[in-house]
């Protein structure tokens, strides 16, 4: 492996703030490397939208002051909800809180997130989320790493944006992004210190993973970066069991854990971030493995 195996835990912002801040606590002392909140207006299945919900940055810095070690982060943050300037100050501000432990996800988002109808942002088309990303991560990346910065594109504008601080984190905080396209995959070999591959343990999305991973080499060897920098993290997230508030797969057993986790690993990946138990008759399993599992795989895979 090109780089050290990673475990990192997606949470939502689902409960209130006092379990919000004992399963945080729980996340980091069983052993995990990071954690990570969803950035939605709510929750985007018409089923749980009237959920309890907290805002994803302000939970994001709030967290930061609960913990101590473990490295925080968006999965991911859509670009439709704000400004690129403000969210490199953002980011900058909770690398700050954090003392340099910020991992910052970005993603077009979703089209059919009901938020654009509750709040009145502006819904783009997928076409065009894609199109402003590629200026959206540029303008991030400049912010972060210059103390002034003006960009002219066809969709953003900024005229001497002041950055001051500069990041904790040298030459800025980690980039991850969310990709599934070739113009998406691209924008993640020129900017990003991570992909992510948002999805489930099934095998079709694995195989989707192993050409999207061949294409990420292509494309860093295209432009001059060597692909083994770029780190492979998928996120498992069960569609069906969110959807249905109901037990995961991979929780039913140590053993399922494991199996979905070596067939992540042989499609490439170095980071693993699962969701938090959805239903809490599975949360001993899921403290099971992050105590006893996980630090055998490390040990085997290092």
């Amino acid at each position: 492996m090109s780089h050290l195996l990673r475990f990192g835990v997606s949470t939502v912002q689902n409960t209130s703030w006092e379990k919000l801040v004992k399963r945080w606590r729980f996340i980091e002392q069983v052993g995990f490397d990071s954690i990570w909140v969803a950035d939605h207006f709510t929750l985007p299945y018409p089923s749980y939208v009237d959920m309890p919900w907290f805002e994803a940055w302000t939970t994001l810095a709030s967290l930061a002051t609960q913990t101590s070690k473990i490295r925080i982060g968006t999965l991911v943050t859509p670009i439709t909800w704000r400004n690129p300037a403000w969210l490199a100050r953002q980011a900058l501000t909770v690398d700050h809180i954090s003392h340099g432990r910020l991992e910052l996800g970005l993603g077009t988002g979703v089209h059919w997130d009901p938020g654009h109808t509750m709040t009145g942002i502006e819904n783009w088309t997928p076409r065009e989320r894609v199109e402003r990303f590629g200026e959206y991560v540029e303008i991030v990346d400049l912010l972060l790493r210059n103390p002034v910065t003006t960009y002219h594109g066809k969709y953003y504008k900024l005229e001497a944006a002041h950055m001051q601080p500069p990041p904790v984190q040298k030459p800025r905080p980690p980039i991850t992004i969310a990709a599934m396209g070739p113009l998406m995959l691209k924008y993640v070999a020129r900017y990003a210190d991570a992909w992510n591959g948002i999805g489930g343990i099934f095998e079709d999305d694995l195989e989707k993973v192993r050409r999207r991973n061949k294409l990420l080499d292509k494309y860093c060897v295209e432009i001059g970066r060597a692909p083994q920098t770029l780190r492979r993290s998928y996120c498992v997230w069960e569609r069906e069991a969110v959807r249905s508030w109901g037990p995961m797969i991979m929780y039913k057993s140590i053993d399922a854990f494991s199996e979905a986790v070596e067939r992540c690993l042989d499609s490439g990946i170095t980071e693993l971030i699962i969701g938090y138990p959805v239903v809490d008759k599975q949360i001993p399993v899921f403290e099971q493995i992050a105590q006893e599992i996980i630090p055998e795989l490390r040990k085997r895979y290092h």
